[in-house]
């Protein structure tokens, strides 16, 4: 018997839940296991005192006085997910507790004491109400944004929703999955199909469709979904929201719309270029021609007539004609370059550099000039740009060299890397009159021009050109130099293109 008894109290010692025995109207502590004496904190001499004096904090709280009416009555108190407030080390400390007051009888059948057992489930109560908080925001959350949150309950087919899920789907009464389909747009129903069948196997529903309204008219929304599966896989849940999309699909439209309108404008802006164009070509190009070829006539027919004065009124006139020719020849060039496209083909750039000497030959002898090029590789590339660009861009570093200095025109390579592939980088190096770090962007803007006509001959076209020819092959082009320094063009292309026109 007593090893049986000794047995007993072995197992409440080290149960751990806590375990109490309180005798008598005073409640005397009878017996207390470690988790008990744990859980109150107020060190291990509490056997024999009172309840209430070891823990007097609790009488505010009314326990003390459930477990009297416990004794009194002998009616068990339970008491679930309760807070219980605890004085340890002289600070409060709140917990909360599963806990229970049952009464033990005598052999007479009288109440004798109380049994008192609880467990702490603080940690279980807090995570619930964190639970409850970010659920409560959720909610709050989809409401503020006027979507609507639906759960589809598989074996049952029930739909448990919230937020503006029925104002969305404009239906009052019962929401039944027959009730959703009537309402999606007959041309939509095989797009909603569609989704619920590739979920099977991705497990998301996504799709767009729009809803007919009672009034009949339509609302655009946007449904997504996740199918929840049970431990054999079995779907047993769909959960997802809707939203209203109808201002994000007026605003496409808009947009659309004035994507058409800008490119209709282009349209008419480009055909507008090539009117002027072919104004320039047709109606200009030959009357300039004229006047070249009458001063020509003159100056064979009159030469020994021709008074100073004479004589340079005829040379202003030739030059005007011979600019006004520059610009027309330019306007047309610079047009051209996006009039229609051109073939994707391998250049040497070696020999577009060769053919370009030779068509500079008498501009090269007359200034004496010298041009130094390393080997040059081999890049994709519409081959009729390639070469006006490099033309350009030559023709430029002899054109504008010092008077006093024979030009020296450097010109170099060197392969990069990029984000899209590999890049050669070509460099067009002179010793001519610079360019004011001020003006290194702005030389490439159509008609600018940083020195007088008179000074150097042009129509302020020909970088706006280059710049265009080199973003069309998804490259770039930069200047830099200093005044009387000489400048540098460096010009980055891609070696190969990703189509076969430009």
């Amino acid at each position: 018997m007593k090893r049986t008894l000794q047995l007993l109290r072995d197992i409440v010692d080290n149960a751990p839940l806590p375990i109490g025995v309180y005798t008598g109207s005073e409640l005397k502590i009878e017996l207390a296991n470690l988790a008990m004496i744990k859980t109150w904190g107020k060190g291990d001499k509490v056997l024999g005192r009172s309840y209430i004096e070891v823990l007097p904090e609790l009488g505010k709280q009314r326990i003390f006085e459930q477990a009297l009416e416990v004794y009194r009555t002998g009616s068990a108190f339970h008491a679930k997910d309760k807070r219980v407030d605890i004085v340890i080390d002289g600070q409060q400390k709140t917990f909360y507790f599963n806990y229970c007051f049952m009464p033990l009888f005598d052999q007479q059948g009288l109440v004798y004491g109380v049994m008192n057992t609880g467990m702490d489930i603080t940690d279980l109560h807090l995570a619930k109400e964190k639970v409850q908080s970010s659920e409560e925001q959720l909610r709050m959350a989809v409401e503020a944004s006027g979507m609507g949150t639906y759960e589809i309950d598989m074996p049952s087919q029930s739909i448990v929703t919230s937020g503006n899920f029925s104002s969305i789907w404009d239906i009052k009464d019962t929401i039944t999955n027959e009730k959703i389909i009537s309402r999606i747009h007959p041309d939509d129903i095989a797009v909603r199909e569609k989704a619920h069948l590739d979920a099977q196997q991705s497990g998301v529903i996504s799709y767009q469709a729009r809803i007919i309204n009672e009034d009949k008219s339509l609302r655009w929304t946007n449904i997504t979904g996740k199918i929840i599966r049970d431990e054999n896989g079995e779907p047993v849940k769909i959960t997802g929201i809707i939203e209203d999309i109808g201002r994000q699909k007026a605003l496409e439209e808009q947009l659309r719309k004035e994507a058409r309108d800008t490119t209709e404008e282009l349209r008419r802006s480009n055909d507008d270029l090539q009117h002027f164009a072919n104004l320039v070509s047709h109606d200009l190009r030959e009357p300039v021609r004229k006047v070249k070829t009458f001063i020509s006539r003159m100056r064979s027919e009159m030469q020994s007539d021709f008074s100073q004065r004479l004589e340079w009124y005829m040379g202003k006139i030739e030059h005007s004609a011979h600019r006004m020719q520059n610009v027309i020849e330019g306007i047309l060039a610079y047009s051209a370059a996006d009039k229609k496209k051109q073939p994707v083909e391998r250049i040497d750039l070696n020999g577009i550099l060769e053919g370009i000497k030779t068509d500079l030959e008498l501009v090269i002898q007359e200034k004496n000039a010298i041009l130094i090029s390393s080997e040059l590789p081999e890049i994709q590339g519409a081959r009729i740009l390639i070469q006006q660009l490099f033309y350009n861009l030559v023709h430029n570093a002899l054109k504008f060299s010092r008077a006093e200095i024979p030009p020296k025109v450097i010109i170099s390579s060197s392969l990069v890397q990029g984000s899209g592939g590999d890049l050669v980088q070509v460099c067009i190096e002179d010793n001519g009159i610079g360019i004011d770090k001020a003006y290194s962007e702005r030389i490439f803007t159509a008609f600018e021009r940083l020195h007088s006509k008179d000074q150097y001959e042009g129509s302020g076209l020909g970088l706006s050109l280059c710049r265009k020819i080199v973003e069309r092959h998804g490259g770039t082009i930069t200047a830099s130099g200093e005044r009387d320094k000489g400048a540098v063009f460096t010009v980055v292309l891609p070696l190969k293109q990703q189509s076969t026109t430009l």
